[in-house]
């Protein structure tokens, strides 16, 4: 079965962006493709329909290809809890875990879940667009690889390489990446793309014919930088904020260690009427209508950090000030007034103390919710509202909650279960059940809920309750986003990249545009 993989010179090289790219372009081509990543290591992830857990640049890839995700796509991946250990997802599952020689070990196995999962994808798709992981130059890395070349070798596919000339020496980047290949793997890339070229393309040319002599291997395409290109990131790389010209609504963020599923924002720096501040480690916290705490993989760990940092007082302080405060996920559990992990789910055991701004305790537990689920935001909102971006405070009641009654969906991933009196005043019902909790004086709220800001009238309604006045359709649609995005994308591979070359790869060469 065809399969082509894109694999890349660093990490954030571009490889989910080609292959997003490629099987967009494809699909339009009325090609039946599916991408492939054989593991990843990421804390942002998605949820497929049957229940499993993959890495959120496959969803995305599979979006692009016009198909639901599936755990296949992704058998391996590895979420990362301390600097040496992550949690290992196996076919969609938790498996355990592990310490970085330990997995090591197991890779072995791995690479059987890994060539079953490729297998099983192959006889139900035409061609398989595969992405590697980091670079194949690791030499230290190269023994038992089932991320790169080793994969590659074992099914014998064609690779291409990817350098990103913005971060400059991209022909170093190139030529040293493919001398420290075997023989065979040299052999195995056929060609190179060059990613994020921003200029006048003379002034490469003779670089490019220079590297086509060099290496005897075609640079198949100069991809151009994509100002302003906005799709779900795979990890926490290029992570940005949004300054408004005018903001009506100041978000922060604290840039947590373990932060996941950080596409959460992603709507929020669309809303030409939101200024999103992401603050990292040692920056001052600045003034704000809304602190956003965002999704954990180490909740209470990243807890401790947030302490360090002097968020604890800020937060309180925000409060008093008549600000408002939301947790997603992780961030929602912080708010409670303990997180209970006698096992050591996400860290070593024991209890850490909460910020104790919702009356609840979470337990971690063996077990992870993995859904995609749909409901009706509830729930009242009485009290103050103040902007601490201004310094005034003024008076509201609201007798109907803002947005009752909208429509909600998106995703849970998580650890944990929450108890307590907080989640008798649920933000929202999903799928029957209430979920999360509104503060008896509307200053914190709090959800398991990702993507909730994805469908605009959800956005909308949210967004009113953290104190932005609903004038009207402000918010993105972000499914829309996400599809005009990858034609975007596409449109640019068809203009800058060989496809003659990549359909010969794929022995698609007859097909047309």
């Amino acid at each position: 079965m065809p399969t082509l993989m894109i694999q890349g010179t660093t990490s954030d090289a571009g490889k989910s962006t080609v292959v997003a790219g490629l099987c967009r372009a494809l699909a339009r081509r009325g090609v039946s493709v599916a991408p492939f990543k054989p593991q990843n290591m990421a804390l942002n992830s998605a949820v497929t329909p049957e229940g499993g857990e993959i890495g959120r640049s496959t969803a995305l890839q599979a979006c692009a290809a016009g198909i639901a995700p599936h755990c296949d796509m992704n058998p391996v991946l590895l979420k990362p809890e301390t600097d040496q250990g992550a949690q290992v997802i196996l076919d969609g599952q938790v498996y355990g875990h592990m310490g970085a020689l330990d997995y090591h070990a197991f890779k072995r196995q791995a690479r059987a879940s890994v060539l079953a999962a490729w297998e099983r994808l192959s006889s139900r798709f035409e061609v398989i667009i595969a992405e590697g992981a980091g670079s194949p130059a690791e030499v230290n890395l190269r023994e038992g690889d089932i991320a790169n070349m080793g994969f590659a070798e074992a099914i014998d596919c064609p690779v291409l390489l990817v350098g990103d000339i913005d971060r400059g020496g991209v022909f170093a980047q190139l030529v040293g990446t493919l001398a420290l290949l075997s023989e065979t793997e040299r052999a195995r890339t056929k060609g190179f793309i060059i990613n994020r070229f921003r200029g006048d393309i003379a002034l490469l040319e003779s670089g490019l014919d220079w590297l086509t002599t060099y290496a005897s291997k075609p640079v198949l395409g100069v991809l151009r930088h994509l100002d302003g290109l906005l799709l779900d990131a795979e990890d926490g790389v290029g992570l940005t904020g949004r300054e408004s010209d005018q903001p009506e609504l100041h978000i922060v963020v604290p840039m947590l260690p373990r932060i996941s599923n950080h596409t959460d924002l992603d709507p929020l720096r669309l809303h030409p009427r939101v200024s999103l501040s992401l603050v990292s480690e040692g920056q001052p916290i600045p003034p704000a209508d809304v602190i956003l705490l965002p999704g954990s993989k180490a909740t209470a760990c990243d807890l401790a950090w947030l302490r360090a940092q002097g968020w604890e007082a800020a937060i309180h302080r925000h409060l008093r000030y008549g600000g408002k405060v939301l947790g997603i996920c992780g961030g929602f559990q912080m708010l409670g007034d303990a997180i209970d992990d006698p096992e050591g789910q996400e860290g070593p055991p024991g209890v850490t103390p909460g910020l104790g701004l919702l009356p609840m305790r979470t337990r971690m537990v063996a077990g992870k919710q993995l859904r995609n689920v749909r409901g009706t935001l509830v729930g009242p909102l009485v009290g103050t509202h103040a902007s601490t971006l201004t310094g005034t405070v003024s008076a509201t009641v609201l007798d109907t909650p803002a947005g009752e009654g909208v429509a909600v969906s998106g995703y849970e991933i998580h650890n944990g279960v929450s108890e307590g009196l907080a989640l008798e005043r649920p933000l929202m019902h999903l799928e029957g059940r209430p979920d999360g909790a509104v503060s008896a004086d509307g200053q914190v709220l709090g959800t398991y809920l990702h993507g909730l800001f994805d469908e605009a009238s959800a956005c909308t309604a949210l967004l009113s309750r953290l104190g932005l006045e609903d004038k009207g359709a402000a918010a993105v649609d972000y499914a829309a986003h996400r599809e005009r995005e990858l034609d975007r994308l596409a449109d640019a591979l068809e203009e800058q990249l060989d496809m003659a070359q990549v359909l010969e790869l794929l022995g698609q060469h007859g097909c047309q545009h």
